[in-house]
């Protein structure tokens, strides 16, 4: 038998107060939270608590002390008021003094909410539950009354936030940005799909980077996309090695302007989607295989003899797909002219698909906004809320670092200068 002893890991203060909380509520019956709930009691007595020591600073001596009796400023009772917590509805009883200066900060003058509670709303705004919902789930969980308008209001402190994050300073290099839109129904006299525009990069670290939104009216040409991109660039952008997208009209022309060196990449999966577009069902399974050939050549000449058998085989029943590829040709043969780490990355807008997922989520939880702003707000509070731990970003970082590495090589110098 060993000598050695496991030892005795004595449990925190924390996990002691938690034990005895629920201790006590198995043997008196009663809930943790909502109305009467421990938890409730207990943020009741370190609220009150908390007050009484600042009332005990404002006056510069502890309740009850006789150098407060008869001169000078004195307490003066207190008033009750009830504030909504993280834990529900809580009573508590404020000091007062007699000259009516003090100015209590855990619970200030007129406040009704503890800022947890805001944090609460907003986060659950952003996991995509609407107003009523959010209202309905305070009610459920914390028996506590909160109105759709003040809900409303609460999500509505983040605007000021989502402008400084829309014109935030960015990298001053990524080696890839994705372009890719989702549809909103916004009200503007009627209810209309309209496309917002995500944009995000990858840095040098390989941290995927959600530049910004942009809402469109679905009709944008060159001067939209000029605006969007000289509005990145002003952000402190100065270089991107392969902007994917698909095949967005104008845009080719207005990366020329604002980045002369980036690579204009269209989206190889969004091609083949489209391209099922005009094909019927029965024919899918072996135009994409036959498609397989063309996009996994291993160079544009290969491809473009692949291609040529694809045309021969079907262009005579499906001219439509032909003609959608030779449009497309000149924005899809990048990519084959460089190694497979590379292809692997900039073959799909798939980066920013999980971004999307969230987006749709949200959105498809309220049907359409009355205004713009609401939608922008709505879907920021997504985007804000899409790594909570970080861990995703770790995710990311670790499968791009071949990608980075091919980027490095074929690129030297014009990423190296800004690796980490």
């Amino acid at each position: 038998m060993s000598d050695e002893m496991t030892p005795i890991v004595e449990p925190s203060a924390d996990e002691q107060l938690a034990k005895e909380l629920v201790e006590r509520a198995r043997s008196e019956g009663v809930q943790l939270v909502g109305p009467g709930g421990l938890l409730s009691d207990l943020t009741k007595t370190v609220l009150e608590t908390a007050l009484e020591v600042e009332m005990e600073d404002h006056l510069g001596y502890p309740k009850h002390a006789p150098q407060g009796r008869d001169k000078g400023n004195s307490r003066n009772g207190t008033r009750s008021k009830t504030v909504l917590t993280e834990v529900g509805e809580v009573g508590i009883d404020v000091p007062r003094d007699r000259e009516g200066s003090f100015e209590p900060q855990i619970v200030k003058k007129r406040q009704r909410r503890l800022s947890g509670v805001d944090e609460l709303v907003i986060s659950l705004a952003a996991k995509g539950l609407t107003t009523g919902e959010i209202a309905a789930h305070f009610a459920d969980v914390y028996g506590a009354e909160v109105s759709r308008d003040t809900i409303s209001r609460i999500t509505d402190r983040v605007l000021e936030e989502m402008v400084a994050w829309q014109s935030r300073p960015l990298d001053e290099v990524y080696p890839v940005v994705f372009i890719d839109a989702i549809q909103v129904k916004i009200r503007d006299g009627q209810v209309a799909n309209r496309p917002v525009y995500t944009v995000v990069g990858v840095t040098v670290d390989g941290m995927r980077d959600v530049i910004g939104l942009w809402v469109g009216d679905g009709g944008e040409g060159a001067k939209y996309w000029h605006q969007v991109l000289s509005e990145i660039r002003n952000r402190g952008v100065n270089d991107v090695l392969f902007l994917v997208c698909d095949g967005l009209r104008g845009l080719v022309e207005s990366i020329a302007d604002v980045w002369p060196l980036a690579i204009v990449q269209t989206c190889v999966l969004h091609l083949v989607r489209n391209t099922f577009r005009y094909a019927s069902k029965a024919h899918w399974y072996e135009l994409a295989r036959d498609l397989r050939t063309v996009y996994t050549a291993a160079t544009e000449q290969a491809a473009r003899e692949r291609f040529d058998e694809f045309a021969n085989k079907w262009g005579e029943r499906y001219p439509a797909i032909i003609r959608l590829w030779e449009n497309a040709w000149a924005e899809f043969v990048p990519f084959l002219a460089y190694n497979p780490e590379i292809r692997k990355v900039i073959y799909s807008t798939n980066a920013i698909e999980s971004v999307h997922a969230r987006l749709r989520r949200s959105v498809r939880a309220r049907g359409h906004f009355p205004t713009e702003q609401a939608a922008m707000k709505c879907l920021y509070l997504a985007v804000r809320s899409l790594d909570p731990t970080g861990r995703g970003q770790q995710r990311w970082s670790t499968r791009w670092k071949p990608a980075l590495n091919a980027f490095a090589v074929t690129f030297e110098g014009r990423i190296d200068n800004n690796v980490n």
